[in-house]
């Protein structure tokens, strides 16, 4: 995959999950550059940890993510948070995966994974409830459903959940999800040897 194909890839898909206050802020700074150089950002927190650290997930739009990665998102956003200078006081940067038990922000973090367990929240009661627990078992573009792994005595065993009313998702850590994660993370890894390889076959 070229760098263009990358940046048309990490820009055409937006975030359902977006932060607040200064996280917003941060956010609204950096994604653009993230975009530009073929990532996709998946969230910015800033915590107490270490004094103030900005930590900042980004991912490849494969789902991807290397320490090389890594740094260079870091290199990409720190001119930027230089000149911005969203926050008023000495933090650190920490660019990051997200992980394999990952915060699910696109749709397609939902047809990724599906087969697997998440918990997430709603902003609105969805089947009188707000918080919800269980396997991803179909996914399109309004919701996704859920099969509850602990129903409660009267609940339907599934339950839609519309992504107008996500307010967060997380995948739970299993074997299935590690397996398969690893599993996903090798193909995509030989589909980026493969790719490099032709670049460099053109350009000879």
């Amino acid at each position: 995959m070229n760098d263009t194909t990358q940046t048309e890839n990490a820009a055409v898909e937006p975030r359902l999950i977006v932060e607040t206050g200064l996280d917003r802020r941060v956010a609204e700074i950096i994604e653009p550059s993230i975009e530009q150089i073929g990532y996709r950002l998946v969230r910015v927190r800033l915590s107490a940890q270490n004094g103030a650290t900005l930590q900042i997930m980004a991912e490849r739009p494969d789902g991807t993510m290397t320490v090389e990665d890594c740094e260079k998102v870091s290199m990409a956003v720190s001119p930027v948070l230089d000149v911005e200078d969203p926050i008023d006081k000495a933090y650190h940067l920490e660019v990051s995966s997200p992980g394999i038990d990952r915060p699910m922000v696109r749709k397609s973090d939902f047809t990724r994974w599906l087969g697997h367990l998440v918990k997430c929240e709603t902003s609105i009661l969805v089947d009188s409830r707000k918080r919800f627990r269980g396997k991803i078992v179909a996914a399109d573009e309004n919701g996704f459903t859920l099969e509850r792994d602990q129903p409660a005595y009267g609940e339907e065993p599934s339950v839609v959940i519309p992504f107008t009313a996500l307010a967060e998702g997380k995948l739970i850590l299993t074997d299935d999800l590690i397996r398969d994660a690893l599993t996903a993370d090798k193909k995509a890894k030989a589909a980026q040897a493969a790719n490099q390889n032709d670049e460099v076959e053109d350009d000879e």
